[in-house]
Parts: structure tokens; sequence; C-alpha cells
């Protein structure tokens, strides 16, 4: 088939190399255009944009609001990946075989801009993803092909995309084999639809009047990116790799014993494994905890 895939993050990249490298050919991709970033604002180009670029495919940068069918008139598929822009229903229809969306969990649990952060921070068992096809709802299209991951106790998020955009691959020339063999996509159970709300950065802020469990997944669903994080001396600091362990310690009441950095919750302590100061590069607890020099009673939040 001739196929256009719209992305634009990198967890797109393993699907553009596994349709680059089937007997599908892949005609371009879409991106958005290249957006001012970091200190100094420079132009900086997305990373499915810096991919097409160094594997020498053709790139279509329009602005949000560009009208897309000249860029998938007469191609047989497209396929959006994380593209952030919601697409009408004459452009999704353009192709000869409609439009594909790859989303990162099991559908219709978490439809939304955070189904894997949501996913872990809900303490769910099981996630995988789902490649359906694309209506006017949000995730609400027929579904083609779903591929389950079960999910260890101490996942974090980035873990979690990295196994899942491998698995996305997988899923996708599945269901490309499957609209050639002509199966038809089946329709979502509604009444199960969960929505995964996209984060923010306030709600990462942990509450220590929590149980342990409570803010281990928060931690783990929020890593890297918003961060979970806490006051620490009037400044903020982001916490991960949390450990559940046996000791109890006050609500937010900080530790540091043989060279491990402990925090207090209501139920049990948790054992932090990396802390990220404000302003500066993340490192391991010990590390901060020595540099700060903790003394005793000092609480985070």
């Amino acid at each position: 088939m001739r196929i256009v895939i719209a992305a634009t993050p990198e967890v797109a990249i393993p699907s553009l190399d596994a349709i680059l490298e089937s007997e599908h050919e892949l005609i371009w991709v879409i991106t958005p255009p290249d957006r001012p970033a970091g200190r100094g604002l420079t132009l900086t180009e997305s990373p499915v944009s810096q991919w097409a670029r160094n594997k020498n495919v053709t790139t279509h940068k329009p602005e949000r609001d560009a009208d897309l069918r000249p860029f998938i008139s007469g191609v047989d598929l497209l396929i959006t990946i994380g593209y952030g822009v919601i697409l009408t229903k004459d452009v999704f229809n353009t192709p000869k075989f409609g439009s594909l969306n790859l989303h990162f969990s099991l559908l219709p649990r978490w439809r939304g801009a955070a189904p894997v952060q949501r996913a872990i921070e809900a303490g769910d068992s099981v996630s995988g993803v789902t490649v359906f096809a694309l209506d006017e709802g949000m995730d609400t299209g027929p579904i083609y092909t779903q591929m389950r991951f079960a999910l260890d106790s101490d996942i974090n998020s980035d873990e979690l995309f990295k196994e899942l955009t491998d698995l996305g691959a997988q899923a996708l020339l599945q269901s490309l084999s499957e609209i050639e063999a002509g199966k038809k996509p089946t329709a979502q159970k509604n009444t199960e639809a969960t929505r995964a709300l996209k984060l923010s950065k306030e709600e990462g802020r942990i509450d220590w009047n929590s149980p342990a469990d409570v803010i281990s997944r928060k931690v783990r669903a929020f890593t890297s990116t918003p961060g979970a994080w806490t006051e620490f001396r009037g400044t903020n600091v982001k916490i991960d790799s949390p450990i559940v362990t046996e000791l109890e310690i006050k609500p937010g009441e900080i530790q540091f014993v043989d060279k491990k950095l402990f925090v207090g919750t209501t139920t049990r302590a948790l054992e932090i494994g990396y802390v990220t100061p404000q302003g500066r590069a993340r490192m391991t607890a010990p590390q901060w905890a020595n540099g700060a020099r903790i003394t005793a009673g000092e609480i985070f939040g």
C-alpha cells in the first residue's frame, strides 16, 4: 500500500522504521512546522522531522489549520501517531482505505492525551496498544488490532512508552495485513470507556498525606514529563524511582539512613532513587542528600 504517516513525537519512530522497511511504500511524512524551543528559542524540528531527514524521506510541515487533503490525495492510507491535530471527516476519509491511529492503551480504556501515564497512576495490571480507524470522535473509532502488555509493579511511564512503541509497530503491520485481506474493524464498547486527561505540572505535586502505593504510582506515572515534585527549603525538587519499604515515618518527613533516602507517607515510607533539584541535573538521592546536609525533622512538602 501507498502510505502517508502524520506524526510528531519520538514514540512514532519504531513504527516509521517498520513501515519504511516493509513491503509497503512510505510516500512521505507529515509533521508540524519547526518551533522555537529552549532558552534561546532556536527553531527546532520535531523528532519525526529529524528521522525523515536522516532517512531521506520527504517531509511536509503544514500549519495546524492547513488542509491536509493535498498531501494525502491518491494514497491508500493515512496513519497518525501523536500528530496533535484533530482531523476532520473529509480529511481522514480522503485515502482509499481511510485513516488509522496508533494509540497507547487498550481502547476504550484511556481515551485521550495521556493513556500511558493514567494507566500507571490507576494501578492497571495490563496496558497495550490499539490500532483503530479514525472517526469523528476522540479515540472512538472501530478497532483493527490490539496487543496487550503486562505491567510490572515498578514500571514508570518512560519504560512503558518504550515497550509500547515497539509493540505498536507490530500492531500496525498486522493491521495493514488485515486491511489488505478485507477484514472489517470492530466497534468499541463505549460503556467501558475511560478518559486519559492531559497531565499538568501542578497535578504532579506530591501529597505526602497519601498512602505509599498511591504516591509511588503517581511518581512513576509522571516520570519524566512533567515530573512528580515536592517542596524542600522553599524550592521545588522532582523525585523519581520510588520503592515502597516496610519503614513507618511521619508523612513528608525525610530520613537519610545507611546512604538511603526515605520519605514518610500515611502508610509505609518510600525510598527515593533519584532527585532533580530546581535548576540542576538529575542525581542519585544519596548524592542529593549528602549535598543538602539534611537535619533531623526536615520534611518534603
